[in-house]
């Protein structure tokens, strides 16, 4: 008999870092489908491939396009699937908030009304990449600081 918690007679453990992990995929899936979603989505009819001339903006604030929206279903897909251990959490956490440091950094030095701005992004999505980049990383740090330290100690 399977109850909550219990899965064949084991008890189901999740870590904080892989709770973060599952939650942070979680939110990147969502955000991935509600970008092809019209209304949601606003100028859904200028929803472009890729590119800074996609007018279509989530939630009317962050301009995404349909290489934008897959990027978040894969990110969102990595997210959960690295959520089966602390170690897979914690990499794309720290390595996933990266990415995104780098995205915000592409999003400042890259002109908004260039060809380069492939991804598309705005400013609203620029400090967006910032606070995520931010936030994975100290979740991927300080959810794991305790298990990190305690291994490197036991040599």
């Amino acid at each position: 008999m399977t109850t909550a918690g219990h899965i064949s007679g084991r008890t189901a453990h999740r870590s904080n870092v892989q709770t973060a992990s599952l939650a942070v995929g979680a939110v990147f899936l969502l955000v991935g489908l509600l970008g092809f979603i019209p209304g949601v989505t606003t100028n859904y009819d200028q929803l472009s491939v890729a590119g800074h001339t996609s007018e279509a903006m989530l939630f009317g604030v962050f301009q995404v396009s349909i290489l934008h929206n897959i990027v978040h279903l894969l990110f969102g897909a990595a997210g959960v699937a690295m959520a089966k251990t602390d170690s897979g959490s914690r990499n794309f956490l720290i390595w996933g908030g990266a990415v995104y440091l780098v995205l915000w950094i592409y999003g400042l030095v890259v002109p908004h009304e260039s060809a380069a701005n492939f991804v598309p992004v705005n400013m609203a999505d620029n400090w967006l990449h910032l606070v995520l980049g931010v936030g994975m990383i100290a979740l991927g740090v300080v959810l794991t600081r305790d298990h990190t330290s305690h291994r490197h100690s036991k040599t």
